[in-house]
């Protein structure tokens, strides 16, 4: 049935309205929006044509189910709208945190922002990690795009270059992803949706483990070069042999290692890292839980000349060394924390004088490797690293050390097999 603009045919809370133009228009109330407290009407705008109110009727049902069913969406809210609530009340850690907002100011907020939260689907979604696939830099929608050398304020060169699309990386699509998985979790138990579009969308497959630890020969290089200052050796060292993240690393104070002997061990409550807003600050483990690694000797005695050295420090000082001293510091009493940033900084420029193709990360890779080569179990190797899932995590970046010495210890065990019987 067709009249006047704003004029129309009404069932139950619904109804079909004509336009100026001819077109149809359906609305139907949906309750109160829980963000904006405004009534929220599920809209569809049926173009002029022959099955017009046909199919208008058929969207006027279609909503009224939905509503009955409360399967529709009770929120206009577009999603920057969510991203921000949901963001607002994370509980993860600051630095995951900071990643997230990283994300969604870059890539998540330019091209779906705007868009309300209930027409967003599967194939908006796999739409937008293809973009995402296809040039980080979204140059779709600008062009005489420049590849600047730096984002600073710069006067152009020849380094800075007419616009070449790069794809952004797998995991950084993935993080994306799980950004909108949480926030679309968050929506339903809010009651805004009913379903998330993210349970039937598509990211590109995780990517297999590819750790690229340095040689042996190459970890020889790089602690001969570090031992040249006896601190930043020591650093390097007990990163190598422990394997503890940069943060946990910087974190490690005098009164973290137990020389007891018999027990010598190593014992990572905090780590340094950035407190969005505040700057660099202790926080606690990645994983929220406290360890102890235990220290083979050749570490113990790398240690406690560390320890030696920050006394003989603190002795011309005229002070005493405090237990609870960083034992790896840019202070000669160890008052003060080294921040992971300017450990990463320096490692790359001493790796890049080796001509060594590696990272300060890759020092787990190798700490791991050697004891998984060495016949140590995952989930021993899985303990001294943090890794969570009782040596899941560990049997999938490291498959191949543990198939190699799986290898190994079938040839032991046949070596020591009594002889068969001969017939």
């Amino acid at each position: 049935m067709t009249g006047r603009p704003g004029t129309g045919t009404r069932r139950a809370r619904g109804n079909i309205e004509t336009l100026a133009s001819g077109a149809l228009r359906v609305r139907v109330y949906g309750g109160r929006d829980p963000l904006t407290k405004q009534r929220h009407v599920l809209t569809e705008v049926i173009q002029k044509g022959p099955n017009a109110q046909r199919d208008a009727e058929r969207a006027r049902d279609r909503f009224l189910v939905q509503v009955a069913e409360r399967r529709n969406p009770k929120t206009g809210a577009t999603l920057d709208q969510l991203l921000e609530r949901y963001l607002d009340q994370f509980q993860g850690s600051p630095n995951t945190l900071q990643l997230y907002q990283t994300h969604v100011k870059n890539h998540i907020k330019p091209l779906l922002g705007s868009v309300r939260i209930g027409r967003l689907d599967a194939e908006v979604l796999d739409s937008f990690y293809a973009e995402l696939r296809r040039c980080r830099k979204h140059c779709a929608r600008k062009r005489g795009l420049i590849d600047h050398r730096t984002e600073r304020e710069h006067e152009c060169d020849e380094r800075c270059r007419p616009h070449r699309c790069k794809p952004l990386s797998t995991t950084t699509i993935r993080h994306i992803h799980f950004i909108l998985s949480g926030a679309f979790k968050k929506a339903i138990r809010w009651g805004w949706i009913k379903e998330s579009p993210t349970a039937w969308a598509e990211p590109p497959p995780a990517p297999a483990p590819n750790p690229k630890p340095p040689r042996a020969e190459q970890a020889a290089q790089i602690i001969n070069e570090a031992w040249k200052d006896p601190d930043w050796g020591a650093m390097i060292w007990t990163a190598m042999t422990t394997g503890i993240r940069r943060g946990e690393l910087c974190a490690v104070k005098v009164e973290s290692v137990d020389f007891t002997p018999g027990r010598e061990t190593l014992w990572l409550e905090r780590a340094i890292r950035r407190e969005p807003g505040w700057g660099w600050g202790e926080g606690g483990l990645k994983t929220h839980q406290q360890r102890r690694i235990a220290l083979d000797d050749e570490t113990v005695a790398v240690l406690q000349e560390q320890v030696a050295r920050l006394e003989a420090r603190c002795e011309q000082l005229g002070t005493k060394l405090r237990p609870t001293a960083y034992l790896f510091s840019g202070a000669p009493d160890g008052s003060t924390f080294m921040t992971p940033d300017s450990v990463t900084q320096r490692y790359d420029r001493m790796v890049t004088r080796l001509g060594i193709d590696t990272t300060l990360h890759k020092l787990r890779h190798y700490s791991a490797t050697e004891l998984i080569a060495a016949g140590v179990d995952p989930r021993t190797v899985a303990g001294r690293l943090g890794h969570g899932g009782g040596g899941t995590t560990t049997l999938r970046t490291y498959t191949a050390w543990v198939a190699e010495a799986d290898q190994r210890a079938a040839r032991s065990i046949g070596v020591g097999m009594p002889s068969r019987p001969r017939r």
